[in-house]
């Protein structure tokens, strides 16, 4: 989001131009007034207006008067926008600026940075790319959580039911090609871990062209919709196969007798955490505290507020783009636009 002093110095400044441009070539002088458009009489003038849009503009690159932050959705509304309350109440405390708490799902937060209705916003790999691309927003921090097995990466699955026949046979391409006729159960078409990985994954290994063909392959594909719907196709024998994230082996997904009744075939490491986007539009030095308040919620006496708010434990500084670079290559693989 564009800091409302940087456009309103843009205007001024841009006043000054067609003004000055008026003046100098629109203008009939009188030849016995010279004087009034000599460099030496408009000098003054111009450096003086100058200075000021200077002035303004780099009081805009110094500060904002305000932030506002979309938080992910998850959970029951009224539930998910009190823990971003939360969070943002801190983390105005932490700043001295006032800090407003927008609930919204990844397609909602990437438009909200878009469209300058938003300065920061929670994401996950995928619409973290989709934020750059569209309003050049980038990561700065990742999540780390006690069930990534990466820390701020994380698994992407291929999960049977306990008793099935399907084995690692020790190679990546060895095992999935055991998939071939199979019931395959992906989460969504737009979900990293639960299709682009494993898509890309099979694309890799030369057992699939890409994600148009993939009933080529399978003897048939479901979408579950979300984690919980493709584990439970497994469940419920719908489905021989299921990709989903490491994470969703445990509650609120599943329950634990659930999976006790399911196992892992086949892993995909190196799967990016959600993270923090920031808008470039955001002065650095308003990027920097923002940071600096965000990373205070590490602390014990406030890792709390985190945890409630998407079960980390801990944000971690990250590049933008060595974070995303799997996802990039996993979305090349996969044939998948953003």
């Amino acid at each position: 989001m564009m800091p409302r002093q940087v456009k309103t110095s843009h205007l001024i400044l841009g006043a000054i131009l067609v003004a000055s441009a008026s003046l100098g070539f629109g203008c009939s002088t009188p030849p016995s007034t010279p004087q009034a458009s000599t460099p030496e009489a408009a000098a003054p003038k111009a450096t003086e207006e100058t200075a000021q849009t200077t002035q303004t503009t780099q009081t805009a690159q110094t500060a904002q008067n305000k932030l506002t932050i979309v938080f992910p959705n998850r959970g029951e509304a009224g539930e998910a926008q009190a823990k971003a309350n939360a969070v943002a109440a801190f983390v105005s405390k932490q700043m001295g600026t006032p800090v407003e708490a927008i609930v919204a799902d990844d397609t909602a937060a990437v438009e909200a940075l878009r469209a300058n209705r938003a300065d920061v916003a929670f994401l996950s790999s995928r619409p973290a790319l989709k934020a750059e691309q569209l309003a050049n927003a980038r990561l700065y921090l990742a999540e780390v959580r006690p069930n990534y097995s990466g820390g701020h990466t994380y698994k992407s699955l291929f999960i049977v039911p306990k008793d099935s026949p399907l084995q690692d046979k020790g190679s990546g391409k060895a095992t999935l090609e055991q998939l071939k006729g199979k019931r395959m159960a992906f989460v969504s078409p737009t979900s990293g871990s639960g299709f682009v990985f494993p898509v890309g994954e099979l694309v890799k290994e030369g057992l699939v062209p890409g994600k148009d063909r993939l009933e080529g392959f399978f003897g048939k594909v479901s979408y579950g919709g979300d984690y919980t719907g493709a584990i439970q196709s497994v469940l419920r024998g719908q489905a021989d196969v299921a990709a989903v994230s490491e994470y969703a082996l445990y509650p609120p997904y599943i329950s634990e007798a659930e999976k006790s009744k399911i196992r892992v075939l086949y892993s995909i490491a190196g799967v990016p955490a959600h993270g923090v986007a920031i808008d470039d539009d955001v002065p650095e030095a308003t990027r920097t505290k923002l940071i600096t308040a965000l990373m205070e919620l590490n602390k014990p006496e406030n890792q709390s507020l985190l945890k409630d708010l998407s079960n980390a434990t801990e944000l971690v500084k990250v590049d933008h783009d060595k974070h995303l670079s799997s996802v990039r290559t996993a979305l090349k693989q996969a044939g998948v636009e953003l």
